[in-house]
């Protein structure tokens, strides 16, 4: 009997909670045939700690020990630390949980051992049993900043300390002039060479979960030689009926010129992505979506329990395996 074909390799770009669920569904389908590529613009240092929200939350979901009721953290979490801190007069607006800390702890004194952000991201992967593999988007430190009405603000501090509240009408990444991509993220890129390997976008924030990512040197021109090989790309919106599903993204979009739609997510993507997946909410803008020159899918894409993360999942890779042969 002839060997079963091998599953897939998927590539995929995350962000945040959007990204962690679509991850989870992915990697009950194909293990460890999937590399996540995750945003670090939104790290920070709290407490004398490199915290890295987009990693760790991907992390810990695909480990089975997120906290499903907040949507970041882990399960079963207290803040003993967080209140001690409160005590001595520290900022605790961003509150690391204890279990949380170990992790902070672990990767901070490995960094300043010497260590690549990479290399300590494997291993914490490692440790908690995680099949997939999760990369930074570049070992450089990037950070996201805004620019509100009132001045700059660094991301963390516009997304939790002030609660995404203030309108943004600019978005830099300061560091990413001299990041870039590294040498695990061109291999698994390098990699996606069948009929049936994808690149797959989360439905992540495309200004800060996104953008970051393609701005690494490096990055895009990797992507755009995987498509010339005919490595079909699909994208996912996370934004429905007119409302992100989690975080900013709609209101960013309004208040950076553009659309609060999946139409408006579309339009940030063209000239790089092959399939665009949308809800069924929005099918109406299917049409006008297609007109810009995508493959669609129209599903349902609210990723609400397990079930549904390895559906929509399953559902994409169906859409655009067909992509590649065409693509070829």
């Amino acid at each position: 009997m002839p060997d079963a074909p091998a599953a897939p390799r998927v590539l995929e770009l995350a962000g945040g909670v959007g990204g962690a669920k679509l991850a989870h569904g992915l990697q009950a389908l194909i293990g460890d045939r999937l590399t996540v590529v995750v945003n670090t613009g939104d790290d920070l240092e709290r407490h004398g700690l490199l915290i890295c929200p987009d990693h760790d939350t991907v992390m810990y979901t695909l480990a089975g020990i997120d906290n499903r009721e907040w949507g970041w953290g882990i399960a079963g979490e207290t803040f003993a630390a967080s209140e001690m801190l409160a005590g001595y007069g520290e900022e605790t607006w961003f509150r690391l949980g204890d279990r949380d800390l170990a992790t902070h702890i672990v990767r901070t004194r490995a960094l300043r051992d010497g260590e690549r952000l990479t290399t300590v991201a494997l291993r914490l992967q490692e440790a908690l049993g995680v099949r997939a593999r999760i990369l930074p988007m570049t070992d450089e430190p990037v950070r996201t900043h805004v620019r509100t009405d009132t001045g700059w603000l660094d991301f963390q501090t516009y997304f939790v300390g002030r609660r995404q509240e203030p309108e943004v009408r600019e978005v830099r990444f300061d560091g990413i002039e001299v990041a870039r991509a590294t040498p695990e993220v061109l291999e698994a890129l390098a990699a996606l060479t069948t009929t049936a390997d994808s690149i797959v976008v989360a439905p992540s924030n495309p200004f800060v979960s996104v953008a970051p990512i393609l701005a690494v040197s490096g990055m895009r021109s990797a992507l755009d030689a995987a498509r010339a090989r005919g490595v079909p790309v699909a994208a996912i919106s996370g934004i429905v009926g007119g409302r992100a599903i989690k975080g900013p993204a709609d209101r960013m979009l309004a208040s950076l010129g553009g659309e609060a739609s999946s139409l408006g997510v579309a339009r940030l993507y063209v000239g790089w992505v092959d399939l665009f997946v949308l809800d069924g909410v929005d099918s109406a803008l299917e049409p006008a979506i297609r007109a810009l020159g995508f493959e669609t899918l129209v599903t349902d894409t609210l990723m609400v329990d397990d079930a549904a993360r390895e559906r929509l999942a399953h559902e994409v890779l169906e859409a655009v395996a067909p992509l590649a042969a065409r693509r070829r």
